[in-house]
């Protein structure tokens, strides 16, 4: 099913990601979502219904590493960690900054959607923040130093939602969430499996 340009499937996933019990350095997965006042559409087609999702997970590697993957290279290996990505347009030239946008096309159950999303927030070695150009949703990366190591942390919002969908929001919900595990772990095991520079970089 699509939503405002983005397409879910309906269908629960399997293998959900459960915060309890799991070993260190597994995906910890939190949701949370509210359901606010009635979001002025003057087609009378959409709501304000916020979906959060929130996933972490610890790298075997320092905040150094990790940010020069995830932030300073993000263009490049974006589509690596979500393979789902099959076209990357980057519309601002020059290094990763606030401000800097990209068109991307995705690939999800089948079904194709597209975007265009910019970079909100740029914090050394601490955070990267996007919105897409109509804020339908934002997404931020989050780095804490954990001695040499670094927790992750990638939060995804979704901010409308039309009001046919509203029967499946709690699906979506889960489909988000494990959206979250996904992403976290993948750029675990990218990161991870590239050799450790001096300084503490990695390859990408």
């Amino acid at each position: 099913m699509e939503l405002g340009g983005m397409r879910y499937a309906i269908i629960p996933p399997l293998n959900r990601v459960s915060d309890k019990g799991q070993p260190e350095g597994w995906a910890r997965v939190r949701t949370d979502s509210t359901t606010g006042a009635r979001w002025t559409d003057p087609t009378n087609r959409g709501s304000l219904t916020v979906v959060k999702a929130r996933a972490d997970i610890l790298i075997l590697r320092p905040p150094e590493a990790v940010y020069d993957f995830v932030a300073r290279d993000f263009f490049v290996n974006y589509p690596r960690w979500s393979p789902e990505v099959r076209r990357l347009d980057v519309l601002t030239p020059g290094p990763v900054r606030v401000g800097s946008r990209a068109h991307q096309v995705r690939i999800d159950q089948g079904r194709q959607s597209e975007s265009i999303f910019r970079v909100t927030a740029l914090e050394e070695l601490a955070r990267l923040e996007f919105a897409e150009s109509t804020d339908l949703f934002r997404t931020s990366y989050r780095l804490d130093p954990v001695d040499d190591q670094t927790r992750l942390t990638f939060a995804f919002e979704l901010n409308r939602m039309e009001f046919f969908m509203r029967p499946f929001e709690k699906l979506i919900r889960v489909a988000i969430q494990d959206g979250a595990g996904r992403v976290v772990r993948n750029i675990k095991g990218l990161v991870e499996r590239q050799p450790a520079q001096p300084g503490g970089a990695a390859n990408a």
